[in-house]
């Protein structure tokens, strides 16, 4: 069969995302690390629409920095999700989400350390804590999804923590370093094409 392509407009972007879960806890225990997390028992909007910034911008994580107050506040003030903090020394430098909103379940929603951690195994710790917290009593699935956008090393992270890959889907969204929801230097990995001047008509 022909391989074909659908070309994106400027300003428009497309993401390969993959849905991974696993169906038992691994056997293996959760990696040493040196970092901590502290659970957040309150989260307010804007702290942590800074985190989701601080953590995501370089990934392009955008999906709760264009929610109202009363949407973002819907989901993390719910009691079945659970926000953690990742800390070195006083400095914060993760986020860790975890949604148990679906009976049965638990969806790893938001996991993610500064890219100045990068490499330094501190993303294999994260994520067993993150899968070790997320197995508890009448948890039968967890599962996390990944895109083409994020890290290039989390989906092999993903499969190496236990996870298997179950489906995929072409995601497709206007580029939100071009709305002001993130900065245009943001995820400066992915060519940013079009600005808002572009799209207004000549003077």
């Amino acid at each position: 069969m022909g391989m074909s392509l659908d070309f994106l407009p400027d300003g428009q972007l497309a993401a390969v995302v993959t849905y991974l879960e696993m169906t038992a806890p691994p056997a293996d225990s959760v990696p040493r690390g040196t970092l901590r997390l502290s659970r957040v028992a309150q989260p307010e909007s804007d702290a942590y629409r800074a985190l989701f910034r601080k953590i995501g911008a370089p990934w392009l994580w955008f999906s709760r920095l264009e929610m109202s107050d009363a949407e973002l506040e819907a989901i993390i003030a719910d009691p079945r999700v659970e926000l953690f903090e990742v800390a070195a020394v006083e400095a914060v430098v993760g986020m860790l989400e975890l949604d148990y909103r679906e009976p049965g379940q638990c969806e790893i929603a938001f996991v993610g350390l500064v890219p100045e951690l990068s490499g330094r195994g501190h993303g294999r710790w994260l994520l067993g804590e993150a899968v070790h917290r997320a197995w508890r009593e009448g948890v039968t699935r967890v599962h996390v999804h990944t895109c083409s956008l994020d890290h290039p090393a989390a989906l092999a992270a993903y499969r190496r923590a236990g996870f298997v890959p179950v489906k995929r889907a072409i995601e497709r969204f206007t580029d939100p370093r071009l709305t002001g929801i993130l900065p245009a230097d943001s995820a400066p990995q992915v060519p940013l094409l079009g600005t808002l001047a572009d799209d207004r008509p000549d003077s």
